[in-house]
């Protein structure tokens, strides 16, 4: 009997799913195939094709892909390979806390396939969850004063580090890699700056005294570890975090994904040198220059060849070009190295959040 089967079921985005098929004919040729719905209709798809083993076996953690949307050895090639029917869509989960992606696995005998009888039915199939929220996280909305988000916090009494997360160029709140973090232990503060609710539409200037509040806010949370807080930001948002981390002494450790360089050194870089939006590789490489003339040691800089400017986390598929507002951007990346990238920073970003936020309980008083 064929069965196709992964664990866990349901998980965190950001976690491996372990994904085998049992009980085929020995060094039969089949074909996984993957497929997800948005939260707008668009559909995503992939598929790879392997070659049982002399036991009828198939192990992705072990085999590797002989076609398809990927080659080689990827346990979680189906779910970073998955490309969108509809030029131009970017895949983003919207509703972080109510409902997960679900991922429909099938299992087809791939010269079925290729004799193009495409209405034979699967050999086998399941349905799998990934969720961006974990078990006991909390969402509060924060309508403080000016600020606007969302506050997420781990499960548990605490005290937990505190980080804002903040996003590009096209405004709104986004909400996933804060749940993500929440679901990591960090109270996470996913802060929105304009083009959302009563905040300006496109504002002119950027007032830093928002952005201090809002350090202040999570600061005051009595589940919120001091003296100091995190900053993780992307593309546009990076030129306010790293503002943030030159001049407010609340922000302890900033994360600046592919954005652009300014002034003064910067806790943290990291950057896609795949990147067609901008050239974060020189401005990256700028911030190195000016950190060690102005004597200081406290950066890291990881640098992915291949990967795009859209670095999220983990298994998240590769967007390279988009449509937003009748606007075409090209993301740039290449499938299997961005991958790579997204899984080895989010290791990293944490680490390094962890290092600079969480006291040492080991020093002597």
């Amino acid at each position: 009997m064929i069965q196709l089967t992964a664990t866990p079921v349901s998980a965190l985005v950001d976690e491996p799913v372990h994904i085998q098929a049992t009980g085929l004919i020995p060094f039969q040729m089949v074909s996984f195939q993957a497929s997800l719905e948005d939260e707008s209709g668009n559909m995503f798809y992939s598929q790879a094709h392997y070659r049982a083993n002399e036991f009828g076996e198939v192990d992705l953690k072990h085999a590797s892909s002989l076609g398809g949307d990927y080659k080689g050895v990827h346990p979680m090639g189906l779910f970073w390979s998955l490309k969108p029917e509809k030029l131009l869509t970017r895949l983003l989960k919207k509703d972080v806390m109510n409902k997960p992606f679900q991922v429909q696995l099938k299992l087809y005998d791939l010269e079925l396939i290729v004799n193009n009888k495409a209405a034979s039915a699967p050999k086998a199939s399941l349905t799998l969850e990934r969720w961006y929220v974990a078990p006991g996280v909390t969402r509060i909305q924060v309508r403080e004063g000016r600020l606007r988000g969302a506050l997420f916090l781990p499960p548990g009494e605490g005290r937990f580090p505190g980080v804002i997360d903040l996003f590009g160029g096209l405004g709104g709140l986004l909400e996933f890699r804060a749940s993500l973090l929440a679901s990591r232990g960090f109270a996470s503060l996913a802060l929105a700056y304009f083009n959302y609710e009563d905040l300006p539409a496109k504002p002119e200037v950027t007032d830093l005294e928002y952005f201090e509040e809002a350090a202040n806010f999570l600061l005051r949370h009595p589940k919120v570890f001091g003296p100091g807080v995190g900053v993780v930001s992307v593309c546009q948002g990076v030129q306010i975090g790293l503002s943030m981390a030159v001049n407010l002494k609340q922000v302890t450790a900033t994360v600046l994904i592919n954005g652009t360089n300014f002034p003064f050194g910067i806790p943290q870089v990291y950057r896609g040198e795949g990147d067609k939006i901008i050239n974060s590789k020189a401005h990256a490489e700028q911030a190195i220059g000016q950190l060690r003339r102005h004597g200081k040691n406290n950066w890291t800089l990881l640098s992915y060849p291949g990967a795009g400017h859209l670095i999220e986390p983990p298994y998240s598929p590769l967007c390279c070009a988009s449509m937003t507002r009748d606007l075409k951007l090209h993301w740039g990346g290449e499938v299997i190295p961005h991958a790579a990238a997204q899984e080895h920073a989010w290791k990293e970003i944490q680490r390094f959040l962890r290092k600079h936020l969480i006291p040492d309980m080991t020093s002597p008083l």
